[in-house]
This record gives structure tokens, sequence and C-alpha cells, in this order.
């Protein structure tokens, strides 16, 4: 059926729950698992007359930003490698994990995406948007969302 899973992760309980469905459904059919996970840009912010101030230095976002990811990439073995999966982890940095996911997904010549919705609701959907929405909206993967 499926050849290739793409699953977007952000390390979160319900991300993981996207990767146990992507997990089934490659044993059942036989497909190869890739999980992304899309760490943040380095912020920058404007301050006044010109000069930029910035939160921490590079090398500090840069190795806030390597744990982090190592952590996600830890949760997500343990947690397949009781599935007999083998998965494998992707990481890129993007202030827009939308496209990300979209440019991985062809990239990759993934066939399925899998992926969680938080099910934001009211004004939190309208001001945060949603990942999962703006996936939906602009991939031309089928894209399988699980709640």
């Amino acid at each position: 059926m499926f050849k290739h899973i793409l699953v977007p992760t952000d390390g979160s309980k319900l991300s993981l729950k996207a990767i146990d469905l992507a997990a089934g459904l490659a044993n059942s059919g036989g497909a190869k698992v890739s999980v992304l996970y899309v760490a943040p840009t380095f912020p920058t912010m404007i301050g006044g007359d010109g000069y930029m101030i910035t939160p921490m230095s590079v090398k500090e976002w840069d190795e806030s930003i390597a744990k982090t990811t190592a952590r996600v990439r830890d949760v997500v073995e343990k947690r397949v490698r009781a599935k007999s999966v083998t998965v494998q982890f992707l990481s890129t940095a993007s202030d827009q994990p939308h496209v990300a996911i979209i440019d991985t997904a062809k990239r990759k010549k993934c066939d399925l995406v899998v992926m969680a919705s938080h099910g934001r609701r009211g004004l939190s959907a309208l001001l945060l948007g949603s990942e999962t929405t703006k996936v939906l909206t602009h991939c031309k993967v089928p894209v399988l969302v699980c709640r």
C-alpha cells in the first residue's frame, strides 16, 4: 500500500501516537518510516537604533537545539524499538515547520504523511494557527491526521 511514511514530531505524547500509527501501517504493509523533527531557527530581535539583541549566543542556541533534537530522537527510538520498525530520524531547522514537512515529504518521495493534531479551538487556533492544517492545505501527498 504505502512505501514511505513521513511522521513529523515535536516529541509530545500526541505526536508519539502518530508514530505508533505509522509504525503499525509500516508493519502491515512493509513501508519504511522517516521521522522528522523541525527545530526553530536562531532567533534575533532588533533593538533600538538598528542594533540587534539576541537572547543567547549562537553557540548556546546550537547546543540547546542539539540537546532537544537528541532527546526527541531518543524518545522516538525507544517508542519504535518494540514495534520492530526501522526508522530514519531526520531533523532540520525552520521557522515554518509546515514548509519543512512538505519539502521533506517531496524530497524523500514519501507517499503518506502521518501527523498529530493538537486540536486547538477558538481564539488559540485562530492566533496560533495549526501546522497540521497548513500541511493539509498545501501538501500534495496524502496526510493522515490522528488525535
